[in-house]
């Protein structure tokens, strides 16, 4: 049985390490290219494999070299992909991750078919079955689906919608599930948009809210109470999927019945390793937690 089920993209990425962002109208040095699987759904899923619990992914790819490249890399890592959709309607979704010296990141995307799976494609028994379920960017429509169902059979559901929260129509979504993962940015534009009914804002006004604050740690705020934990210092290489393996180590921490203040030391740790080495995915372990969090 799958204890998280991870619904959202799966993409192929392709990191060009940079020496600096340019200028508009300017030029960086390409000093290293590399291609390897991506997606917000995919990169959580194969964290939580990386803590010993088990995970099944939904999404969709292309039926081509990139779709079959990040299939098979997840699935090496005990990704459980029987759900993952493969259609010939289009490519798998390639993005160029360009990354600087001081890790800092942006995104380039090409259009692609991660958002061709629907709610239909993973069965009512998986979700019954899951202690939990995690939705990343996905089409609104399937968002709020998965989370409407998942709520029926009182599966617990988290939400990470990213950087496009203020205008992708997530508020039904948001109105349905019991944590929401925001970082500075993106709490920003939710938080600021309240009290105006139906906003994005007004939808959070139910769920624990998970937000994340880079180097400067995280904090869980659930109803009027506050949990804080400041992170810890490393040297940021690459902030790709930072934020992935946070919701990872923070979702693994809470099944297993941790504090919000373990389960943050556990997100945060999670959060840094990642950042600290290049790629969006660093291979997460107990052990390799052991460094940062006392008592594991």
């Amino acid at each position: 049985m799958s204890r998280v089920i991870c619904a959202g993209h799966v993409n192929w990425d392709v990191t060009l390490r940079v020496d600096s962002l340019p200028d508009p109208d300017g030029e960086a040095t390409v000093e290293s290219r590399v291609g390897a699987g991506g997606g917000s759904a995919a990169n959580v899923a194969s964290g939580l494999v990386g803590l010993d619990v088990p995970a099944t992914l939904l999404g969709s790819v292309g039926d081509d070299e990139h779709g079959h490249a990040a299939i098979a890399e997840l699935a090496s890592k005990g990704v459980d992909c029987r759900h993952v959709v493969s259609t010939d309607d289009g490519p798998t979704t390639v993005k160029y991750v360009v990354v600087d010296a001081k890790g800092e990141v942006f995104v380039l995307g090409s259009p692609g078919v991660n958002e061709v799976f629907e709610a239909s494609a993973l069965p009512k028994s998986a979700l019954a079955e899951a202690d939990h379920l995690h939705l990343t960017s996905q089409a609104p429509t399937t968002a709020a689906e998965l989370a409407r169902r998942a709520s029926e059979v009182g599966t617990t559901v988290s939400f990470d919608p990213g950087r496009r929260i203020g205008d992708r129509g997530y508020t039904e979504a948001l109105r349905q599930v019991d944590f929401v993962f925001l970082n500075d940015r993106e709490a920003a534009t939710a938080l600021g948009d309240s009290g105006n009914g139906g906003s994005v804002g007004d939808a959070l006004d139910n769920a624990t809210l998970v937000l994340k604050h880079g180097p400067k740690g995280a904090e869980v705020r659930d109803g009027d109470d506050t949990h804080v934990h400041p992170g810890y210092p490393v040297d940021a290489i690459d902030t790709t999927g930072a934020g992935d393996a946070f919701a990872a180590g923070f979702i693994a921490s809470r099944i297993d019945g941790a504090t919000y203040e373990r389960a943050l030391a556990i997100a945060n740790a999670c959060g840094a390793l990642t950042a600290a080495e290049p790629g969006a995915r660093t291979q997460l372990s107990w052990r390799r937690l052991d460094d940062l969090v006392e008592a594991i």
